[in-house]
């Protein structure tokens, strides 16, 4: 299933807001923002490097002029994520080239994530009972975590060069990619409740005619 640009502007507008009516001009406009790098960037569909042969946001190479373009629940899922970044400090350029580079992975996250009984994934119990002294504070069993962490430089070059990305399924997982990497510090977030409320917001939207609002 697809949906257009104000269906994806509203369910996000909700998501960060359930009592908002219309997306604010401020949020649409971060969210232009995104779409436009993303765009400008371009693509090598060919190239081994992720963060040129994907787009974040898109599916394909821009239609002709006055073309709609439609986009899948994982891309709305892609921006949402963004603007998490965004909202942590990070430049909207930085967070299209992280959703560029980690979007084979978690590409395959929001199906898999949304077929899964939510009576067991929200399970307040279970929750409760996995909490800890120190443990992370978690909304669902079974997280899948967006993870920024850079490397512990050795040489000026590597100083200023871009935290490592990855897409973790569990806290071992990610535990163990920090180890690997030597990571200095750590920013995360888990998308998996997020997926879930994302799909039940673009459920409740309608497409709207091109040349209204």
């Amino acid at each position: 299933m697809t949906y257009k640009r104000n269906q994806i502007e509203e369910a996000i507008a909700r998501l960060f807001d359930p009592n908002c009516q219309h997306p604010s001009s401020d949020l649409r406009m971060r969210i232009r923002r995104l779409l436009d790098l993303d765009r400008a960037a371009g693509r090598k569909v060919r190239s081994k490097d992720a963060e040129e042969a994907n787009f974040a946001f898109f599916s394909d190479d821009a239609p002709g002029s006055g073309a709609d373009v439609s986009f899948s629940e994982y891309e709305a899922f892609a921006l949402v994520n963004a603007l998490i970044l965004m909202a942590n400090r990070w430049p909207a350029s930085f967070a299209v080239s992280v959703m560029r580079r980690v979007r084979r992975d978690l590409g395959r996250e929001p199906r898999r994530i949304l077929q899964q009984d939510p009576d067991k994934l929200f399970d307040a119990k279970a929750i409760r009972e996995r909490a800890r002294p120190g443990a992370l504070a978690l909304s669902n069993t079974d997280p899948v975590f967006i993870v920024l962490a850079p490397k512990m430089p050795r040489d000026a070059d590597e100083a200023q060069a871009a935290p490592a990305c990855a897409v973790c399924h569990g806290e071992k997982k990610m535990d163990e990619f920090v180890r690997e990497i030597g990571a200095a510090s750590v920013t995360f977030f888990d998308v998996v409740t997020l997926a879930h409320q994302l799909n039940q917001e673009l459920r409740k939207t309608l497409p709207r005619p091109r040349g209204r609002g």
